[in-house]
């Protein structure tokens, strides 16, 4: 065992003591030309661009004459959320002064990422214009102002050193395709003064009606199912009302007791008419007759009004919904009782509670913004909308009413609370971003900047004020940067997870 040891410590002596090799110096090769070989190959470049309806992330290394270059073409249809193309065809085309060539992909590798291989034939400035035909719409985005070098040892000396880009995040193309991402740019735009208060959903005057019992008696519901909130039509019979069987009020008995009395009446004014017609009857005996018929006839129609076999019917005059169902099936009313309240709704009011504090902010309110509790932000204009009053005094309140009247729309309900951000006149350009891009963590707001296709930052925002749409930015981003709107969160939870997905595109 020890001659074995002794034998390879002989062998490794051996091997360092030969001499270095010929193509080697100083511990490093050399090429055949005596020069140093590239100490790094080239790095691929990355470029997002925006039209008004597509996002374009493309990847590729620097174009090189003769040599095939591969291009990773991410395509994003722009919308509410931003998602992948899943079909059509791209056509790449390279122009320049020295002559043009152009490759097409006629559908997608996968959904969203579209490959296109093209070898560039001519060294010079080139523009490269990609054009996507998908089956919703057509689209152009181009690339202007791209080299194509001579050689692979002239694009390495041109080649810019890479970014430090240790603060950004990465975070794929395939992830936010699969979930609700998008992404705005920050603009400057007039920003009012705002003052942020609650309110409360009330029906527009005279958009009401209240449906009452003609006579008194039993109730009963018309229709099966007839709760509050229930549309009904006009003219729509909702109640009858019964006193068959009362001791008193009995409208069967007293509408029978009507008919005896018509009956009588006709008679005695048809004889008064024969005997005044005979002159054997003086005028005012005759008028009175007449009267007597008359006030008969219409005391029977004023009963048997609407009056069937099950009572009388008691119907709604307009179309709408129930607002209130104020009896139950079965339960006695007096005449003129209230049974259901009908609204309209096409029309609705917002109060607002201002605090005296603020009264002197709120006196030139140029509109408003409202957050209904499920999150949706509707404009004043959104919901054709009008400030229809400032109340002009607190007394036993410390609050001051100011009135908007709206459009009925989703979550804009009777009874309903709201927040309200009333704007004033006062306005400065500010910058700004929607209030779904910034997040709260201990206290301090943030936001995520999409500073490539597939990397982000986390970016401090100080912030001003917010009108429920648009938060004021003071610092932290940007005029044009863009800030992710959607999706921001499942970005924050992909950082927390501590690792980041490797990328798995080829170029």
């Amino acid at each position: 065992m020890k001659n074995i040891f002794i034998g390879l410590l002989a062998i490794l002596l051996v091997a360092a003591c030969q001499p270095h090799s010929h193509d080697a110096e100083g511990g490093h090769t050399h090429n055949a030309d005596g020069s140093h070989p590239a100490e790094s190959e080239l790095e691929p470049l990355a470029f997002t661009l925006y039209t008004a309806q597509t996002e374009l992330f493309v990847e590729f290394k620097p174009l090189v004459v003769g040599q095939e270059s591969r291009f990773a073409a991410h395509f994003t249809a722009l919308g509410e959320s931003f998602k992948a193309i899943g079909e059509g065809s791209v056509t790449l085309t390279m122009s320049g002064a020295a002559g043009s060539q152009n490759v097409t992909a006629d559908a997608p590798q996968v959904p969203g990422i579209f490959r296109l291989r093209m070898t560039p034939e001519k060294p010079g400035l080139y523009k490269l214009t990609f054009d996507i035909k998908t089956p919703a719409y057509t689209d152009q985005v181009v690339l202007d102002s791209v080299t194509v070098f001579p050689d692979e040892k002239t694009a390495l000396a041109q080649q810019e050193p890479e970014s430090g880009g240790g603060n950004d995040i990465t975070y794929l193309k395939e992830q936010a395709w699969k979930i609700d991402f998008a992404n705005q740019p920050v603009r400057r735009m007039p920003f009012a003064n705002v003052v942020k208060t609650s309110g409360v959903v009330i029906t527009t005057p005279g958009d009401e009606e209240t449906v009452s019992a003609k006579t008194a008696g039993i109730v009963r519901i018309t229709k099966s199912g007839l709760f509050e909130g229930s549309a009904v039509g006009a003219g729509q019979v909702l109640f009858t009302v019964s006193s068959q069987g009362l001791t008193s009020g009995n409208a069967p008995l007293q509408i029978q007791e009507a008919r005896n009395n018509l009956a009588k009446a006709k008679a005695d004014f048809e004889r008064s008419q024969k005997l005044y017609n005979d002159r054997l009857l003086v005028e005012r005996d005759f008028l009175q007759a007449k009267n007597a018929y008359e006030n008969a006839q219409s005391l029977l129609a004023t009963l048997s009004a609407n009056y069937g076999e099950g009572g009388q019917s008691i119907r709604n005059t307009r179309a709408g919904f129930v607002k209130s169902l104020l009896v139950t099936d079965g339960q006695f009313v007096e005449t003129g009782a209230p049974l259901a309240v009908i609204s309209k709704s096409k029309k609705l009011v917002v109060r607002a509670e201002v605090s005296q504090t603020a009264f002197s902010k709120i006196t030139g309110i140029a509109s408003a913004n409202f957050r209904t509790g499920g999150g949706k932000v509707y404009s004043l204009a959104e919901l054709n909308g009008r400030l229809v009053s400032i109340g002009k005094s607190a007394e036993n309140t410390l609050f001051i009413p100011v009135f908007f009247e709206v459009d009925n729309r989703e979550g804009i309900i009777p009874g309903a609370f709201v927040e309200v951000y009333l704007k004033t006149n006062a306005q400065t350009a500010a910058l700004v971003v929607p209030t779904s891009a910034v997040m709260e963590e201990q206290g301090s707001y943030f936001c995520y900047v999409q500073t490539e296709g597939e990397s982000f930052q986390k970016r401090e925002l100080r912030i001003g004020g917010t009108d429920g749409q648009n938060v004021q930015v003071l610092s932290g981003v940007a005029e044009g940067e863009r800030v992710v709107t959607k999706g921001a969160y499942n970005i924050k939870l992909s950082t927390a997870a501590g690792t980041l997905p490797a990328h798995g595109h080829e170029h």
